[in-house]
């Protein structure tokens, strides 16, 4: 069973959110940030489930997203880092035996960019110029590595030998800051 993964839980505190702006509520060419990670994943009918990791701000996203067909999760621990939302995604996903997982921040990463992953062996991952990104494939075999996971980072540790494929810019460009939304590229719809 293949399951896509959506992490989206930090409070996005580089782009301001301690302000009184949530990150993945942003407007990025007509929609929230969030919403064009949560439309890539749920447009590839090849993902049977997909689960949304949200923690800061959860109540106030969950006003505004449309989840489609995805499962929105709270990962109470968001504050101890990315470790604490890919835990909690893995474990909402334990039937699948692949994950496609991919960040809440990433908004030109699209169905089309994800569904070249569907029938990628786990330990693959987007790259650009080299340099790994996502979206990034997990198996089973992952799971108890993830389990001992501490901190903010991610599955880069585990992944060191991970079969890249490049994508070019979007699959390393992420919004950190309100200047990010300008001028990326948008290749999709």
């Amino acid at each position: 069973m293949l399951g896509g993964l959506i992490l989206a839980a930090g409070a996005g505190t580089r782009f301001g959110s301690s302000e009184g702006r949530v990150k993945q509520l942003a407007d990025f060419h007509g929609r929230p940030l969030l919403q064009w990670a949560l439309d890539g994943q749920c447009s590839v009918s090849e993902i049977e489930r997909v689960v949304l990791v949200l923690g800061a701000h959860y109540d106030a996203i969950l006003d505004v997203l449309e989840l489609g067909r995805a499962q929105a999760v709270v990962c109470v621990d968001w504050s101890l880092g990315l470790s604490a939302s890919l835990k909690l995604g893995m474990r909402a996903l334990p039937e699948c035996d692949r994950v496609i997982v991919t960040l809440g921040d990433q908004p030109l990463i699209d169905a089309a960019t994800i569904r070249r992953f569907v029938d990628e062996p786990v330990g693959t991952r987007g790259a650009h110029a080299g340099r790994p990104g996502h979206p990034v494939v997990l198996g089973h075999q992952h799971r108890a590595a993830i389990d001992t996971m501490t901190g903010d980072r991610g599955a880069g540790p585990i992944l060191s030998d991970a079969r890249l494929i490049e994508l070019g810019p979007a699959s390393v460009l992420d919004v950190d800051r309100p200047g990010d939304l300008l001028d990326p590229p948008v290749g999709h719809g």
